[in-house]
């Protein structure tokens, strides 16, 4: 029998986002909260260089608003990007009053500058803010009596209600993975908030820990909800390239304390393409990486900021000097090598300015969600931001709703009885690895027509497999993510396929040009691709 467990909302995923919203409702209503392992398994928890924000007398929320609206390409919904903006110093206070000690200076906050900011304005601590937030909003979560944070549970589905006959569309809850014993739990909620993170682990190469897999964005989309601009993916342009370094981040903040970007034989080469150099926006600097790289057959390129004093960097860069260290390179006197890898998921569930989605009950935060904040290519440091802002705004929407009554339906337990134990497990591993590879390969940093298509063709094969595994075996974490996976990376292809032009992180070398009109790509459930305009875009 499924165990049963009913809360007033149930929050999936524990990283910045879902713990912030945690925190806001937690004096209003009981609240689950689930992880698929522990904090250091969201992306937040690895975020090294901070959040963006409005602080300093000298920059302006103005400026903060056009620099994201720049980076955005014409795709960013400037109500959005201003509301996002506006929120910055208040979720700060916030986060200094739950116990954030961001790094400071004769009391005032140490803003370092990143790629496509005009001026100094991301706080941060050390290199490793999103470590020292999570760890805060977590023990907040766990001090606090109303809130449950469950670990090793990864959702399987979403619950529409409608899909029951009788009653209205609504979320009500999810079918849940008890990945220790084994068995499928049901979680009945009021209202259920997707803070599940991006998808960035469909790509070979990825900054992202292993539970990047867009489960939340293949979820909603399966329950109803709209998706929109999965062609956007955001590549960190320099991630450290050693066999055994995994998916190591070297943080944007590198460069904005004066690393330059280098060749095997030194020459700095950032010039060449951009004035900015080093601090161009990320799209422009992963391109350049990729493009040298593949001119000259080259492994990696390389980050050198040994020209700062030891000190300095030590002090700035604790983690990724001792990271590198571990790996025989002493930042303080050699160049890094870097590669570009799969960073950031700029598109996913269609929400609101409250982070509600198309299915009542049901919200979206975070880097699953789609608020039009960062359009075409997110500004550095934003990220961490849009969590703070819209887990309280998506609390705050809550909590409004809370009085008011909600369907009664018997939602029935999952069956196992027809299903056996899977003998065939390696299917899954090959499958898992073919799809990341020809992403990889076909959907990357440089596009053609043909190579999308060629990956759509593998996309409908794995599909059919996975579906007759789905429907034969029980479920397991690994097939779970592999079928999310390939839902996410049709979503991104069909995206990809769907928008005839060169913009922002999509560069399709059969269309180059920038349309005069800028639109969202927007998927509706059931109706096949559509071209529109969501929202007013900035241009």
């Amino acid at each position: 029998m499924t165990q049963r467990f009913s809360t007033d909302v149930l929050i999936i995923g524990g990283g910045a986002a879902g713990l912030t919203a945690a925190l806001h409702l937690a004096d209003h209503a009981r609240v689950t909260v689930l992880c698929k392992g522990g904090i250091e398994s969201a992306s937040s928890h690895w975020a090294q260089g901070g959040v963006a924000s409005v602080i300093d007398p000298e920059d302006s929320v103005a400026a903060h608003v056009s620099d994201t609206l720049i980076a955005g390409a014409g795709l960013c919904d400037e109500a959005v990007v201003t509301q996002t903006v506006r929120g910055g110093p208040g979720a700060i206070a916030q986060l200094s009053r739950w116990g954030v000690n961001f790094d400071a200076t004769d009391n005032e906050f140490h803003l370092t500058r990143e790629g496509g900011h005009s001026v100094r304005r991301i706080l941060h601590v050390a290199d490793a803010t999103g470590k020292a937030i999570t760890e805060t909003l977590t023990r907040r979560v766990l001090d606090h009596p109303n809130v449950d944070l469950i670990n090793d549970r990864v959702a399987i589905d979403l619950i529409n209600l409608n899909k029951f006959g009788r009653f209205a569309n609504r979320c009500a809850g999810a079918y849940v993975l008890n990945r220790t014993s084994g068995h499928v739990e049901l979680f009945q909620a009021r209202f259920i908030v997707l803070a599940t993170g991006g998808a960035s682990k469909v790509y070979l190469y990825t900054s992202n820990p292993d539970s990047s897999t867009g489960d939340g964005i293949a979820m909603a989309w399966r329950a109803g909800c709209r998706v929109a601009n999965m062609e956007f993916n955001q590549f960190h342009p320099t991630c450290l390239f050693h066999p055994h370094a995994k998916s190591f981040l070297i943080s944007e903040a590198v460069r904005g304390e004066g690393g330059v970007l280098r060749l095997p034989d030194g020459e700095r080469f950032m010039p060449r393409f951009d004035e900015r150099g080093e601090l161009a926006p990320r799209d422009v600097v992963a391109r350049a990486i990729d493009h040298e790289m593949k001119r000259l057959g080259a492994d990696c390129v390389y980050l050198d900021i040994s020209h700062r004093p030891a000190d300095f960097i030590r002090a700035h860069f604790p983690t990724i000097a001792a990271r590198c260290l571990e790996f025989g390179i002493d930042i303080t006197t050699d160049p890094i090598p870097v590669v570009p890898a799969a960073h950031y998921t700029c598109g996913g569930v269609l929400v609101d300015e409250h982070g509600a989605t198309d299915v009542p009950g049901l919200y979206a935060i975070g880097e699953v969600s789609c608020t039009g904040l960062h359009g075409a290519n997110r500004l550095a440091s934003n990220s961490l931001l849009e969590c703070l802002v819209f887990g309280e705004a998506a609390a705050a929407h809550i909590r409004q709703h809370l009085d008011e009554s909600s369907p009664e339906a018997e939602i029935p337990h999952w069956d196992e009885s027809q299903v056996t134990d899977s003998d065939e497990d390696v299917i899954i591993a090959h499958n898992w690895d073919e799809l990341r590879r020809f992403m990889w390969d076909y959907v990357g940093i440089v596009r053609t027509d043909k190579r999308l298509q060629r990956a759509q063709r593998r996309i409908d094969l794995l599909k059919a497999e996975i579906n007759e595994y789905y429907s034969h075996y029980r479920v397991s974490n690994d097939l779970i993510e592999l079928r999310n996976l390939t839902t996410v990376a049709e979503l991104i292809v069909r995206c990809a396929l769907a928008r005839q032009e060169s913009r922002g992180l999509h560069f399709n070398l059969d269309h180059p040009e920038l349309k005069e009109k800028a639109a969202d790509t927007i998927l509706f459930p059931g109706y096949g691709d559509q071209i529109d305009v969501l929202r007013p875009v900035a241009g």
